[in-house]
């Protein structure tokens, strides 16, 4: 006989599990029943403020005050202390964000004029920054945020996480208060493994891939969502919690591999060999995800519906090999830095030679892995001398480009590593 599984209470009112509150008070007429202590809280504000004459707006009602809201380039400042480069990205980020915030003050008066939100969409290769420029901004931003990876994601009634999933984990970051969920940011991450998978017809369901964008779609638009607050279809006795995602900003984000030859094919030229063409046209063949547009998203595979619901489109540049090297050491959390710290706390002064710094610069260029190649390099290199130092009375240590040489050679990084 199968073991039943010990059921979680939750709050009756809003939602809130048990291992989310502070406790959870029974009630003294039905069993079952609960209300949180955060909803009683609630309950007394409420009370207060009616007794008082209800001068305290509630939470749904107040207005964001723009006064201390950042302006687009106090936003594009804040990143570049993080995030090297992609200043188009971060100009686009920047505007969008600040909109945000601008919709999220309007006062409904006599105009009639609705601000709607722009979803935006950032494609660009790998290592570049996508997912950094989004967590870098949560640091700025007063509205809960949150990352998600589109890669879980299935329709309902299949293995993985159900659409709704992305409201559960914003509605976490804003600690279960559903009028700051309703103002909040998504950031939709790995945005092209939902891609269709062909045009031609199947006898199966493309269930994590079109079927996603569909169900994407009310989501992005903006609608009343009932969501899991336990997230998803392991709890079906849960009761809902109503999300309305009108305000909500939606940023995507996905690497796109392969639609370099959409874009190439469109502009009538081709990633590598010759054209016939008598009209040559003068791009940049290093960076065709410059040119990316709507159609080009369409042809990778995004439904034309989703890609309505995502005006915005703007590209991420490869990085080149000065961005690398200032990756290695300008940021506020470079890898340099980061490791200078933790010798630190032993004491101990670590300094990275310039031909050092070169040679990993070299070898990320070569594995194509973007920014996050350095941290894959710098790791291995690093990776005996931060399991010896300790245990020595060294007070400072240097990493050579003869030491770079040596880790990636013992670390079956290199067979031909040159000298």
């Amino acid at each position: 006989m199968a073991k039943k599984t010990k059921q979680i209470a939750s709050c009756n009112f809003c939602g809130r599990p048990a291992d989310m509150s502070e406790g959870l008070i029974p009630s003294a007429v039905q069993d079952g029943l609960y209300i949180c202590s955060e909803c009683v809280q609630q309950i007394h504000e409420a009370i207060v403020e009616f007794h008082s004459g209800g001068n305290k707006p509630s939470a749904a009602n107040v207005n964001v005050d723009m006064t201390s809201v950042p302006r687009p380039k106090e936003i594009q400042s804040f990143l570049d202390q993080y995030v090297i480069g992609q200043d188009s990205a971060k100009k686009y980020l920047s505007v969008a964000v600040y909109n945000h915030y601008k919709r999220l003050a309007q006062v409904h008066g006599d105009d009639d004029v609705d601000i709607e939100k722009s979803n935006i969409i950032l494609v660009g290769p790998t290592g570049t920054g996508k997912t950094l420029l989004a967590k870098t901004i949560a640091r700025l931003l007063d509205v809960p945020f949150t990352i998600v990876d589109a890669t879980v994601l299935t329709q309902a009634g299949y293995v993985g996480e159900d659409i709704e999933s992305l409201l559960t984990r914003l509605l976490q970051a804003a600690d279960y208060d559903v009028a700051r969920a309703e103002r909040g940011i998504v950031f939709i991450d790995e945005i092209d493994k939902i891609a269709r998978k062909g045009d031609n017809p199947s006898i199966t369901r493309d269930v994590s891939g079109e079927g996603v964008q569909q169900g994407l779609l009310k989501l992005l638009e903006g609608s009343i969502v009932n969501v899991p607050p336990q997230g998803g279809r392991k709890h079906p006795e849960q009761k809902m919690i109503p999300v309305d995602t009108k305000n909500i900003l939606f940023i995507c984000g996905g690497a796109f591999d392969g639609i370099e030859r959409n874009i190439a094919r469109r502009m009538n030229t081709h990633v590598v060999g010759y054209t016939n063409n008598g009209k040559r046209v003068n791009v940049d063949r290093e960076n065709m995800l410059s040119y990316v547009a709507p159609q080009d998203l369409k042809a990778f595979g995004l439904i034309p519906e989703i890609i309505g619901r995502l005006p915005i489109v703007t590209s991420l540049e490869p990085l080149d090999r000065s961005a690398l090297r200032r990756v290695l050491t300008e940021p506020r959390n470079a890898i340099v830095k980061q490791y200078t710290k933790l010798l630190e706390m032993d004491k101990v002064k670590l300094t990275f030679a310039d031909d050092a710094l070169d040679m990993i610069v070299d070898k990320a260029i070569e594995y194509k892995l973007g920014a996050r190649g350095l941290r894959s390099i710098v790791e291995t290199v690093m990776i005996d001398p931060m399991f010896e130092i300790p245990s020595t009375d060294s007070k400072s240590f240097t990493v050579t480009k003869e030491l770079v040489i040596e880790k990636l050679k013992k670390a079956n990084f290199e067979t031909n590593i040159y000298n």
